[in-house]
């Protein structure tokens, strides 16, 4: 007994410890990319002062580790690079607001004799009027309630160093409930590069899993 117990436990703590999240952002990349790049040093652009931020240099850290895994390297910040990169992102908060009708039956209680308060404004009061029953002929009850979704828009370019020529360009898309951008983005920054350099003016929608917790 205590054999199967332990079986049980160890097979929902994998099953639970397993779950994953799976995040869809539409990915839109233009590029002229160079077939015969050999030297893939680069340096990131100074961004303007108010954009400066601890956590823009976080998602650049993100940026750094894709661009090493298609073997580019950091010239530094006194290097010298044959491409320069940059980065923005920004995130806006979307709040929806839902209007819905409900079953009467399951708010009535008129014949009960209880009360029951509503949202003012759809029947015209404060309350639940037990002479005024929904089941025969009232007017329909609605319920308001809102949440909120974040759209998120991440850029990355990437230039030529010596004629400052673009080469790369790519926006990442994502809306989504979750409120935290540090939780996204390192799903965001990887469905950037994800096919690299991608296919030229063409949107695609990237599916990545992201385990939770």
């Amino acid at each position: 007994m205590k054999r199967y117990v332990f079986t049980v436990t160890a097979a929902l703590t994998l099953l639970l410890g397993g779950c994953a999240t799976t995040i869809r952002s539409d990915v839109t990349t233009f590029h002229q990319w160079p077939a015969d790049l050999q030297d893939k040093s680069y340096v990131f652009e100074a961004p303007p002062a108010q954009d400066d931020t601890l956590e823009l240099r976080s998602y650049q850290n993100l940026v750094r580790g894709e661009l090493a895994r298609l073997g580019f390297h950091d010239a530094g910040a006194t290097g010298t690079a044959t491409l320069k990169v940059s980065m923005r992102f920004t995130t806006t908060d979307v709040p929806v607001q839902v209007i819905r009708a409900v079953d009467p039956f399951f708010y009535s209680s008129a014949r009960f004799g209880f009360y029951r308060p509503y949202r003012r404004g759809y029947w015209g009061g404060g309350w639940y009027s037990p002479f005024y029953d929904p089941f025969w002929g009232g007017m329909p009850m609605y319920e308001e309630y809102s949440y909120h979704n974040y759209r998120r828009e991440v850029q990355v370019a990437i230039k030529s160093a010596a004629d400052n020529r673009r080469l790369f360009d790519v926006t990442v898309h994502n809306l989504s409930r979750e409120m935290s951008t540090p939780a996204m983005m390192p799903a965001l920054v990887q469905s950037a590069f994800e096919g690299f350099p991608g296919p030229n003016g063409v949107a695609r929608r990237i599916e990545l899993k992201q385990q939770n917790g």
